[in-house]
């Protein structure tokens, strides 16, 4: 019987893996320290790092011509960058960027490949992760275009305190704006709201959960549905399943 990985790894795919996975992941992790904004991969550039974030938030970019972007997908310690890696993408779709500054374990692109093709436990893993991440970013180029943005902002604080596990959120309002590829007066006033009816307290770069379950019931449909689907997807192994 093999003992699965605990939590204290801090991100969920690695504490996923039975104990002989992360032997052989282990010598070819590096926990380092993001810095906000942080650039750990440009569109177009070839992939020669994975990150798995623990306490860091890693933003998925897509960039316009005219320099613009807007977030399509966030990484939190629920998973890791890079997965084009492991489809023969070599490079990025899209810019990489660390949104929220914290720790994250490093891997060389071409270990975790390695790895990949070896393992039949990590490779159903992280195709599962994938199947996640790919719903997430269709939900939410659906949810930019289609949804008020008062219920975006809930969708993505919920988000965003999901990855840290914490109601306590390091933030300005315009880096919100420029997630969510909107103008910062409509956070400041939607934020607004949100302070009013006591659901979270917002100060200069800093915004705190007061009401959980009320951010949820003014939430658009987008958050429990990408939610449930990493749930079901990637149920809490580490927990629940054992390897013969």
């Amino acid at each position: 019987m093999l003992t699965l990985q605990s939590d204290l790894h801090g991100n969920h795919l690695l504490g996923a893996l039975p104990s002989h996975e992360w032997q052989a992941l282990a010598p070819h992790l590096e926990l380092v320290h993001l810095r906000t904004e942080q650039l750990l991969c440009d569109s177009g550039q070839r992939i020669h790092h994975v990150y798995f974030p623990t306490t860091a938030i890693i933003s998925m970019l897509s960039t316009m011509e005219d320099g613009s972007s807007v977030e399509i997908a966030a990484v939190g310690r629920e998973g890791m960058t890079g997965v084009p890696v492991l489809t023969g993408g070599e490079t990025m779709p899209n810019r990489v960027q660390v949104q929220c500054a914290g720790f994250a374990y490093r891997m060389s692109a071409q270990a975790l490949k390695q790895q990949f093709a070896r393992s039949d436990f990590l490779r159903r893993l992280m195709l599962l992760y994938m199947h996640a991440l790919l719903t997430q970013v269709a939900q939410t180029a659906a949810c930019n275009r289609h949804h008020a943005l008062n219920k975006q902002l809930c969708r993505w604080l919920l988000i965003e305190v999901d990855r840290v596990a914490s109601n306590d959120l390091t933030v300005t309002q315009q880096l919100i704006a420029d997630m969510l590829g909107v103008r910062r007066e409509g956070i400041t006033e939607a934020a607004g709201k949100l302070h009013d009816e006591g659901l979270i307290h917002h100060s200069r770069g800093h915004i705190k959960v007061l009401d959980r379950k009320g951010l949820e019931d003014r939430a658009c449909e987008c958050y429990g549905l990408v939610k449930r689907e990493f749930d079901r997807l990637l149920p809490r192994l580490r927990q629940a399943e054992t390897v013969e």
